[in-house]
């Protein structure tokens, strides 16, 4: 084999420059700078204007496929809450940094630089422009859902105002500008973008109900509609990373942050796409080009001080205008700062049409170097201190660990349940999640215990995808309650997860049922939270989370826990919260998110008797994820029409997502030793006193943790 260079092996190319992005991070974190600068700089060092290890056109396929990578994670990862709320905002910081730098730049490319209006106009443009290159690094730092962070990449539509004005400025070059090119923009824009925010999220729907266990398909489904996207844009005439970009906000609300789905995401752009797209930004890169004389000097130091002075001026006043902190500046002005991708469009596009010379080419290649190392070093500084800020403005969390219990009686049932426990935890809960089999003990124990260790290792295979903690329990009991109620004590359970069960499997007539009797008798010794899941569809398909609460739902002991969760849950999935509840717990709720700060938009109806559910049977779509609150029998919410709820939901609600909440309550006190609370059949004068005993219970509880004031 003849070695010589540039590289043409396509082996020898990938194995270099997966070193590299193996290598560079490593040894630049020791001098504290961003990785995203060790590959640009790696990409300076082996490209056409380094020493010429490899062509830029053997690793154009993977960076632009990085770069398209980079906007659909920035759709992707977009808190959709956070942006309905802010997109006022969006839009006036969006009018900043496109006007702001367009004006300016035009002024300084007129009067300074001497430009004729066309090439003024197209350099300006470009300022205008922002490539989100420093966006991994806010994802790395947790700052995404940030309002800062929500407001600098909802403004990166502005790149979409700059295309158009190529395609005009195109358009003007060639004297095709008429009634018909305008009429042609405008319509294949409008039907592009309808296309991907419209269809997109219908098809992915269908998709993930029809396709249930299938995680590799997901993937393949989710890359393959990223660079449809990109390719739809292409072909309405604007550039491909507004349509990656909008295919991340299409499939927001359909791939949770936590499910393995996301990890996977995440995983092969950070692992591959992203660093192959910033070392081809570093082999555009000439420094050569500052010793061709003066006039490529003074191009190159003009149009990069104009274009970060114009962009750390558009961050300024959006900072005056929303009272940010300098740290949410630094970060607007970091994330908007660089400039790679429309800029190079732009760029190439008037060169090649004779409207630039060589210099203003060779001055914006050196832009795009400095900007991005600009962008970087200011995002990663302000981002750590934006970092420090929220951690200390984390909302209340209850006290003590998440620790979630899933008694598994069907093991076929078994993922779906792990995905709804890792919707519901909390950020940076580190307690594990535990998996729960309970056999009787009996002559067959043994065999049991070692078929079911068999069976739920098969059925975590996919879970290790997250990246979570789980950690199987197996347990040899009396019976499946007990083991149960056993468990939730030595572990400290705060949730416990359970299937809606299918009577009759093989696997219930293994272990046992949950549901039933035994389901009755495990809700009478575990006083936890408890919810019984029925998921027909995956949770990422829900359209709207449906909550009915009872009367006296704010009264219990678990109310503020499990509303918690399902806020979390609501945001997790993208569905929005709709509650159904009487006016004093309405209330109760509000004060809770305030309490918490919490800024969930939540439509609530009103529902007084329980019985009343049944009228919402004909609005409740296949689409939608019903929440039922109940109570046990003696609590403070419970109601008659409580008995027997579960089969009257099957009933009535056939073809939807059903959660039944059980709330943490107050234990029976039972004195009388070796009587165990389901034994008893209490007395009407007995019930009476208990829920008076329940009452006073509470009562003290609101007087010894009053609510605070705001």
């Amino acid at each position: 084999m003849n070695f010589q260079l540039p590289l043409k092996d396509p082996i020898p190319i990938f194995s270099l420059v997966l070193f590299i992005i193996l290598l560079a991070p490593i040894i630049l974190r020791k001098f504290r700078i961003p990785s995203i600068i060790g590959l640009i700089l790696a990409g300076m060092a082996i490209g056409d204007h380094g020493f010429h290890i490899i062509e830029k056109g053997s690793i154009d396929l993977f960076g632009k496929a990085g770069l398209l990578y980079i906007m659909f994670l920035a759709g992707l990862e977009l808190d959709m809450t956070e942006f309905r709320k802010n997109r006022h905002r969006s839009l006036v910081f969006g009018a900043f940094t496109f006007f702001l730098p367009l004006i300016l730049g035009y002024l300084v490319c007129t009067y300074f630089l001497h430009f004729n209006f066309m090439a003024s106009l197209l350099v300006s443009s470009m300022f205008a422009t922002h490539t989100l290159v420093a966006y991994p690094l806010a994802s790395r730092l947790g700052i995404t859902k940030n309002e800062a962070v929500t407001v600098a990449v909802g403004a990166i539509i502005t790149d979409t105002a700059v295309l158009l004005i190529l395609a005009v400025i195109t358009g003007a070059q060639q004297g095709n500008l008429n009634t018909a090119f305008w009429i042609r923009l405008s319509v294949s824009v409008v039907v592009f973008a309808a296309i991907i925010l419209w269809v997109f999220p219908m098809i992915g729907r269908w998709f993930f109900k029809k396709i249930k266990d299938d995680k590799t398909s997901h993937f393949i489904f989710v890359l393959a509609l990223v660079f449809l996207g990109a390719f739809l844009a292409e072909l309405a005439g604007v550039e491909g990373i507004i349509g990656a970009f909008l295919a991340g906000l299409a499939l927001n609300q359909l791939i949770p942050h936590t499910s393995s789905l996301m990890n996977r995401v995440e995983f092969v752009g950070n692992a591959l796409f992203i660093p192959f797209f910033l070392i081809s930004v570093g082999m555009i890169v000439d420094l050569r080009v500052l010793l061709k004389g003066p006039d490529a000097l003074i191009i190159a130091g003009v149009l990069t001080t104009i274009a970060l002075f114009s962009k750390w001026l558009a961050a300024f006043f959006t900072q005056l205008s929303f009272k940010y902190t300098p740290a949410q500046r630094n970060v607007i002005f970091g994330l908007s700062s660089s400039h790679a991708a429309a800029t190079i469009a732009v760029i190439l596009i008037g060169y090649n049409m004779g409207i630039i010379d060589e210099h203003v080419l060779n001055g914006t290649v050196i832009l795009i170097l400095v900007t991005c190392m600009v962008g970087s070093f200011v995002t990663q500084n302000a981002g750590r201190k934006l970092a420090l800020v929220e951690a200390e403005k984390m909302p209340e969390m209850p006290a003590g660990p998440e620790r979630t219990l899933i008694p598994v009686a069907n093991f076929d049932k078994l993922e779906p349940l792990l995905d709804f426990s890792m919707l519901m935890r909390s950020p940076g809960q580190p307690s594990p999640i535990h998996p729960l089999v309970v056999v009787k003990d009996d002559e067959e124990a043994k065999e049991k215990i070692f078929l079911s260790n068999k069976l739920m290792e098969k059925a975590l295979v996919s879970a290790a995808a997250t990246e979570a903690n789980i950690k199987l329990v197996a347990r040899v009991d009396l019976n499946v309650p007990d083991g149960i109620s056993r468990s939730v004590k030595e572990i400290g359970i705060s949730d416990v997860v359970m299937a809606w069960s299918d009577k009759n499997t093989t696997t219930d007539r293994l272990f046992g049922t949950l549901f039933g009797t035994t389901m009755e008798n495990v809700l009478q010794v575990v006083w936890e939270t408890t919810y019984i899941c029925r998921f027909l569809y995956p949770l990422n398909t829900s359209r709207r989370l449906i909550l009915m609460l009872p009367q006296n739902a704010e009264y219990e002991l678990g109310f503020a826990h499990y509303m918690q969760k399902m806020m979390l849950l609501s945001r997790q999935v993208g569905a929005r919260l709709q509650v159904y509840c009487s006016n004093s717990t309405k209330d109760a709720v509000h004060e809770l998110m305030q309490r918490n700060k919490s800024s969930m938009e939540i439509a609530f109806h009103a529902f007084e008797q329980m019985e009343d559910f049944l009228v919402l049977a004909r609005s409740i779509s296949r689409d939608d994820l019903l929440v039922v609150v109940s109570a046990r029998k003696g609590t403070l919410s419970y109601s008659a029409y409580m008995e027997n709820l579960p089969a009257k939901l099957e009933k009535h609600f056939k073809n939807s997502n059903l959660l039944l909440i059980y709330p943490e309550q107050t234990e029976l006190e039972i004195n009388e030793p070796g009587v165990q609370a389901q034994d008893l059949t209490l007395t009407p004068i007995q019930e009476q006193l208990t829920n008076l005993n329940r009452i006073g219970k509470v009562v003290k509880r609101i007087f010894r943790n009053p609510p605070q004031e705001q």
